[in-house]
């Protein structure tokens, strides 16, 4: 069961923008499991090493701050990738944060 979770969050995270953040909630909210931030996180760290590649780093939490970081390869690989695709990070916080939301309830269309 949790590994089928762990799958619908990666095809959701990969439907992220190149630019774009979202929410662990969010995408828990999209996936029908509002209280599963938390779930959401574990399967962020399970995906570094996945085929085709999912793009963890685009997930953040409600906040914008980059509470993932540390399960990159460095404390600096999340930032570094989030400003290679034009979101400024001060702080650890995506800065603008609204303008760079990718709200996947609003985004996606159920099927």
């Amino acid at each position: 069961m949790e590994q089928d979770f762990f799958d619908q969050v990666y095809q959701v995270v990969r439907l992220i923008p190149e630019g774009r953040v979202t929410s662990y909630g969010a995408i828990g909210k999209y996936l029908g499991a509002a209280r599963s931030a938390r779930m959401v996180g574990w399967a962020m760290n399970a995906a570094h090493r996945l085929h085709p590649p999912v793009p963890a780093h685009r997930v953040v939490n409600a906040k914008g701050l980059l509470t993932g970081k540390m399960h990159f390869e460095t404390p600096y690989t999340m930032q570094e990738r989030l400003e290679s695709e034009g979101i400024a990070v001060v702080k650890d916080q995506v800065q603008n944060f609204q303008q760079h939301y990718w709200d996947p309830s609003t985004e996606l269309s159920i099927e």
